[in-house]
């Protein structure tokens, strides 16, 4: 009992470390002031480190690993299984001959698996969504005077999810994972004169605060070959969903101290407080194949799709284009058993990964690609406890330098620690 309250206790203190840390994450990216922002996916290192690897990958050598994008793989649960993630996320902007640095570390993920039967587990968790933030400044002229057009956003949305998973005959696995979605994103967009001291800034911000319930549906079929070799064929999706949204907007003047850089309000020209509206997303589908040598290696791909065009915020259509992916990639256990030699017990991960995403600038579609690996690290364990480190590099970029837009170059390392354990059942 009080080894159980000791674990109750653990988990309680992360998930409030996750809700604070999530909260304050940052990113500087242009291209996310369209939509959500910066869709995030739902994938752990495990999956990162292939590609995003995940509609078909249900369960991989002795370690329970949780699968959020298809809740279907719950049903290969066994232990108890506790992953907490941080992650880190190195950019270069670069327009023409200028560019810009920036860094950013968060706390990425905290999800927990239980066991109900033999068949079936239930998961729930915490982690990103979006990722909303960006900065920049555009000249311009009014009446032959110089000014400058100041644009900047914040914030982004986190998903809490509960789901359950089940085997149904010795083939079939179904699963659901019902999803909270909120958060808030904040934009501006100022006016500031150039050394003329007798005019005021103006600025214009927006504030959205967002929630609402979304549901994603899971299957895989696992057909087996031979006694060791297995063919999975995953599909996931995620049903159309609405979301509440309550919206703030104001407008005023004010002056900038140069010296100190201090700003003054002057007055307000307008202001409209909660404003109620909502939030229309659009269904998306992932449809995936993997061929597995249990212990040995496993290789697969995805495919997945989104009608971003029926995206709608207040009945309106900001134009966001359909979107598309494909993810290539799998892992490989040189010798589960040899304990003597630990580079072979090692997993070895890797992937490549392109999403068309829905955004649209210039007649220009805006991708993302990138390279993938990761390795899996066990960790000295007990009788009933196994420990892994999970690590995923992901080196991309997002955008192109055709059409005088942006291109971003980004690297990214995010690290997992899993626990598989006999928490919640009773020794025999």
């Amino acid at each position: 009992m009080i080894k159980t309250q000791k674990y109750l206790l653990i988990v309680t203190i992360m998930v409030a470390f996750t809700f604070t840390a999530l909260a304050q994450s940052t990113i500087n990216s242009p291209y996310s002031q369209y939509g959500l922002g910066n869709l995030t996916g739902t994938y752990l290192p495990q999956n990162k480190g292939m590609g995003n690897l995940s509609a078909a990958v249900s369960y991989f050598g002795g370690y329970s690993n949780i699968n959020l994008n298809n809740p279907a793989s719950y049903s290969k649960i066994r232990l108890t299984t506790f992953d907490i993630g941080v992650g880190s996320n190195i950019q270069t902007l670069k327009k023409g001959s200028a560019t810009d640095n920036s860094f950013n570390a968060m706390l990425k993920h905290l999800v927990i698996a239980v066991p109900v039967s033999k068949k079936s587990a239930v998961s729930f968790g915490l982690l990103p969504y979006s990722n909303f933030g960006y900065t920049y400044t555009t000249p311009g002229v009014i009446d032959t005077i110089n000014i400058n057009y100041l644009y900047n956003g914040e914030g982004g949305l986190s998903k809490a999810y509960l789901g359950y998973g089940f085997g149904l005959g010795k083939n079939l696995n179904f699963g659901a994972n019902l999803s909270y979605l909120f958060g808030s994103l904040k934009d501006a967009r100022s006016t500031e004169y150039q050394n003329v001291a007798t005019f005021y800034n103006s600025r214009t911000e927006n504030r959205n605060g967002i929630g609402g319930l979304t549901l994603d549906l899971g299957l895989q079929y696992l057909a087996s070959i031979n006694e060791k070799t297995t063919l999975t064929i995953g599909y996931n999706t995620s049903l159309k969903s609405s979301l509440n949204t309550n919206n703030t907007t104001s407008t005023f003047t004010y002056i900038t101290n140069i010296a100190t850089d201090d700003e003054f309000k002057i007055d307000t020209i307008s202001s409209v407080l909660d404003r109620e509206g909502e939030i229309n997303l659009p269904a998306s589908h992932t449809l995936g194949i993997s061929l597995m040598k249990e212990n040995k290696w496993l290789i697969g791909a995805d495919f997945r799709m989104s009608n971003w065009s029926n995206y709608r915020i207040n009945g309106n259509n900001p134009n966001l284009n359909n979107t598309w992916g494909v993810s290539v990639g799998g892992v490989i256990v040189p010798n589960i058993n040899a304990v003597t030699n630990y580079l072979k017990l090692m997993d070895y991960r890797f992937g490549i990964n392109y999403d068309k995403s829905y955004v649209k600038i210039n007649n220009t579609e805006i991708d993302v690609k990138s390279i993938n690996v990761g390795l899996g690290l066990p960790l000295v364990s007990n009788r009933s406890a196994f420990y892994k480190i999970n690590v995923s590099a992901e080196i991309g970029s997002r955008g192109t330098l055709d059409n005088n837009l942006i291109k971003e170059n980004f690297y990214n390392i995010n690290l997992g620690f899993t626990i598989n354990d006999r928490w919640f059942q009773k020794y025999k």
